[in-house]
């Protein structure tokens, strides 16, 4: 995809962030009850916040990579081997990028808009303290990128150890 669908696309999904904000944050304020129910860790409580401040830090977050040169395509090293022989390095997608990560929605949503813009696939798997407020980003960040334009599956939340096992089974393919 050209530099110029990716930002439009990560216009999009930040645009989508910030009007789905009080939806995004009643579902963290849920799986917070949760958290403080089941007794998890004060640093772990802090990280797995995503109220209205952090939905704003991460709607300028994504903003801000709309404004960083496009990663695709650009020569990091040249070298001549032999006369009119060339050997170029050239930065590309690796394809699909799997990330597992905890007690941190705003790490689905820079992991993701960065996949997006480096033109990558991502498979992430947050933790379950995490779950509801994870799955709104997801369906949020999805609905917007596709709508803008962006491949329908680009991006996959992982739920369970489960679909992790499925992950980790497709090294080859």
């Amino acid at each position: 995809t050209d530099s110029q669908t990716k930002n439009r696309i990560l216009a999009a999904v930040a645009e989508a962030l910030a009007v789905r904000r009080d939806d995004i944050a009643a579902a963290n304020a849920a799986d917070l009850r949760l958290a403080r129910e089941t007794r998890l860790a004060e640093p772990l409580l802090k990280r797995l916040r995503f109220d209205a401040p952090k939905i704003a830090d991460a709607v300028a977050g994504v903003r801000s990579l709309m404004t960083l040169p496009d990663p695709v395509g650009v020569t990091l090293a040249a070298t001549e081997l032999d006369q009119g022989l060339e050997l170029y390095k050239v930065s590309c997608p690796i394809g699909v990028i799997g990330v597992i990560f905890e007690s941190r929605p705003d790490a689905l949503v820079q992991i993701s808009t960065l996949c997006l813009k480096s033109g990558n696939a991502a498979l992430l798997k947050g933790g379950s303290e995490a779950a509801g407020t994870n799955r709104i980003l997801a369906e949020v960040i999805i609905a917007a990128s596709e709508a803008a334009g962006a491949p329908a599956g680009w991006l996959q939340l992982l739920e369970t150890r489960a679909d992790v096992t499925t992950m980790l089974a497709l090294d080859t393919d």
